[in-house]
């Protein structure tokens, strides 16, 4: 068997009520010259022929067994329980080289399952979640790894037809074509991650990326709309960065302000949990975006909003809000376990955020400024430049700070 047809394909689903089901999505598999691997995680039930893996090595997982899952009585706590226990089983089989990518079969119980699965893969492993709750409202953001994959179950909710049979058939090729066709990070450089905006509002990345480069490094630029900070932070957790220049902190106010666009409460405190140095500035902290489709909050009902396209509106968060975004960047900061250097560039956050352009609000960065400079910086060195974000001499401050790093070996190369 070639190497691209020996991929193996971890299906996860509730055999007991699902069966034909998850049988018919094994076997698309296995006619495309993939291998299968099935786990069953009901736990009233029992399918009609033996799994890979039961659901008592399920419930063994966790620390638990069936019969004390029934007796809580409790079909959401009994789901948890599997949850943990597939999710474990999962990355071991992940971290033995077993499986090559996993899919999961679910309504709102197997979905919510799904989602802790697809949570304890890393990044770039293929994931996909068939479910009849697929980009639902009913899914929060923080649930969802960066890279999961999800398919509409459309008409399957009891037995086989014809409308099911194509999204499962598609959720099989899916699965097994991109385990055969991701290119696997080797770690070949250390990387750096950035994050940013478009280039439109932070142009930073540009003059950076070929410095850094230079220098040996890998560099990846995270668009930090919510999904991607996630990623960053994902990765960031793992210890996959060498170092860290997060310099767009649009989040944090996002979060703040309770919009949707954001990256969940763990935002900029991953890197410093895993030790990984971090540069940081506060580009785009003015800003304040929401979800096209979101009802504004009746706090900021007092100030324009720009639809900057259909998915997001934005308009400027007032002097307090930068004051309080201030605090709780440097908070986050402070919680660090390795070395955080934060560049204050006094002049400007964003391209927009100039003499004459529409974001140009002097009084607005002043109190932001202030609060920075009253702040008491426990385990951040502070460094103030006179210059916008977007200059040379910001970029040129922070390859100073990380050659400096390089030097004392507080980053690898």
């Amino acid at each position: 068997m070639s190497e691209n047809s020996s991929k193996t394909i971890l299906v996860i689903g509730t055999f007991d009520t699902k069966n034909d089901e998850l049988f018919y999505l094994s076997d698309c598999i296995q006619k495309q010259n993939g291998n299968v691997l099935t786990m069953d995680v009901s736990v009233l039930g029992d399918p009609e022929k033996e799994c890979d893996i039961s659901k008592h090595e399920v419930a063994k997982a966790a620390n638990s067994t069936i019969d004390e899952v029934i007796k809580s009585g409790d079909e959401n706590s009994a789901m948890q329980v599997m949850a943990r226990g597939s999710s474990y089983l999962a990355k071991e089989l992940y971290n033995k080289n077993k499986i090559h990518g996993v899919i999961i079969l679910g309504g709102t119980m197997g979905t919510d399952l799904a989602l802790d699965v697809c949570q304890s893969l890393p990044i770039g492993f293929p994931k996909y979640v068939v479910s009849t709750v697929s980009f639902s409202p009913l899914i929060s953001p923080d649930r969802l790894s960066p890279d999961i994959q999800m398919i509409l179950w459309a008409g399957g909710l009891y037995g086989l037809n014809s409308v099911c049979k194509s999204s499962l058939s598609q959720a099989a090729g899916a699965v097994l074509g991109s385990a055969k066709a991701v290119e696997i990070q080797k770690y070949d450089k250390p990387v750096i991650g950035m994050t940013s905006l478009g280039s439109s509002a932070l142009l930073y990345m540009k003059l950076l990326k070929p410095e850094l480069e230079k220098r040996g490094f890998e560099v990846a630029i995270f668009h930090a709309t919510g999904m991607g900070g996630m990623a960053f932070e994902r990765i960031a957790g793992e210890g996959g960065f060498a170092c860290v220049m997060d310099f767009a902190l649009c989040e944090i106010g996002n979060l703040l302000a309770g919009s949707v666009v954001n990256a969940g409460n763990d935002r900029m405190l991953n890197a410093g949990r895993s030790k990984t140095p971090q540069i940081v500035a506060p580009g785009c902290i003015d800003l304040i975006d929401f979800a096209g489709w979101q009802d504004i909050p009746d706090k900021y009902q007092d100030r324009p909003f720009h639809a900057h396209n259909r998915l997001i509106k934005c308009s400027a968060l007032n002097n307090e809000e930068r004051r309080e975004t201030a605090r709780e960047i440097f908070k986050r900061m402070e919680q660090s376990s390795a070395q955080v250097s934060f560049i204050m560039p006094n002049l400007g956050i964003e391209e927009w955020d100039k003499p004459g352009e529409p974001a140009y609000d002097p009084d607005g960065l002043e109190s932001f400024l202030d609060e920075v400079r009253i702040i008491n910086k426990n385990n951040v060195i502070y460094h103030e430049i006179n210059a916008h974000i977007n200059d040379q001499a910001f970029a040129d401050k922070a390859l100073e700070i990380l050659d400096d790093w390089i030097e004392k070996g507080i980053v690898s190369k």
